[in-house]
């Protein structure tokens, strides 16, 4: 572990180190997507790169929950972030307004740039809706309601299967924690629901992360109230999955992402911690992992380590260029971007 100065302050970054050779710094850029805020709390960042260039959106507004909070969006555009505008609102047709939530942008092949994000009072009565982009993220078409008992993407990317199917991670926080995948052949146009995942040990699960293996494979990953990340597959595109079962991998109840790089290898970006008596507790280290089989992980970075703070919510791409991006809540004040060179890791 050696320390350096990221944000302001010092971190222990972990790299693997070869006999008397140490590797470089994996982190190549630093940065907060902005430095002035429009809003007094960020949080739930998401990533997309498209044909334009890096897209991130959030949520922020006086405090989660207030009805202030929409969905903001910032480009990258010439080697910059563009001023952060709000892009959605839970504006309702009397006049009132609800907040929105947890941001997804996805770019499937042949676009258009689709935003989901939800609109409602809680996690427990919020309601999916999109809307899509033609110019990568500069305008917006008017929202729409996804259709009733399908909610989008949770927290985290959909994915694209070979044959254009898209599989969405979703999840339910309506007494019983429970994850499920919602499934579009027509290009997001109609959605249908899964099987419900097995799950004989009962494990409280919420907003996975999808990683697409070669050959097809899925695996779903995520956050749970066990202190560990659950797993589940799936062999036939997402329609049937094996029953919930946590891996030896920490979780302190709070949500992840992770994504299958070109080298083959997965990337999870997680907190490795446990919550210890309050729900809340554990988001001061925010780490990298990487896996060969998704089933067991190995730490190789820490990107933040400050006790009694919250560095949570991850996003996590990887570009063409073989970069891998990330962005984050920091201390529920600002979005963090970080990219990474993954052969140094």
């Amino acid at each position: 572990m050696r320390p350096v100065t990221i944000f302001g302050h010092a971190l222990a970054i972990a790299s693997l180190v070869a006999p008397m050779t140490v590797m470089a710094n994996p982190i190549v850029l630093r940065e907060f997507i902005t430095t002035s805020p429009p809003t007094r709390q960020s949080h739930a960042s998401t990533l997309v790169e498209t044909p334009a260039g890096l897209v991130a959106a959030w949520f922020g507004g006086k405090l989660e929950r207030d009805p202030s909070v929409g969905i903001w969006l910032s480009r990258h555009v010439d080697g910059h972030w563009s001023v952060p505008v709000e892009v959605a609102n839970g504006v309702q047709a009397d006049g009132h307004r609800e907040p929105t939530w947890n941001p997804v942008l996805f770019l499937p092949r042949g676009g258009p740039l689709f935003l989901f994000y939800k609109v409602g009072p809680d996690p427990q009565h919020w309601r999916g809706m999109i809307k899509t982009s033609n110019d990568n993220g500069a305008h917006w078409s008017e929202a729409r309601a996804l259709p009733t008992g399908i909610l989008g993407p949770i927290k985290d990317k959909p994915v694209q299967l070979a044959d254009g199917t898209l599989v969405s991670p979703s999840s339910t926080e309506l007494g019983h924690w429970t994850v499920h995948f919602e499934r579009s052949s027509d290009h997001g146009e109609t959605w249908t629901l899964s099987q419900a995942v097995p799950n004989p040990d009962a494990i409280e699960a919420i907003q996975p992360s999808l990683l697409l293996w070669p050959h097809g494979r899925l695996q779903a990953i995520g956050r749970t109230k066990q202190d560990r990340l659950f797993s589940t597959l799936s062999a036939d595109g997402g329609r049937t999955w094996s029953p919930l079962k946590l891996l030896d991998v920490p979780n302190p109840n709070s949500g992840i992402d992770a994504v299958v790089l070109a080298d083959g290898r997965a990337c999870l970006v997680y907190n490795p911690t446990t919550h210890g008596k309050d729900w809340w507790n554990g988001r001061g280290t925010l780490a990298v992992a990487v896996s060969r089989d998704g089933q067991h992980w190995k730490p190789v970075l820490t990107l933040e380590n400050t006790p009694g703070e919250e560095f949570s919510y991850p996003a996590v791409i990887q570009t063409p260029d073989g970069l891998v991006h990330i962005t984050y809540t920091w201390k529920r004040l600002q979005i963090a971007h970080v990219a990474i060179d993954p052969s140094r890791l």
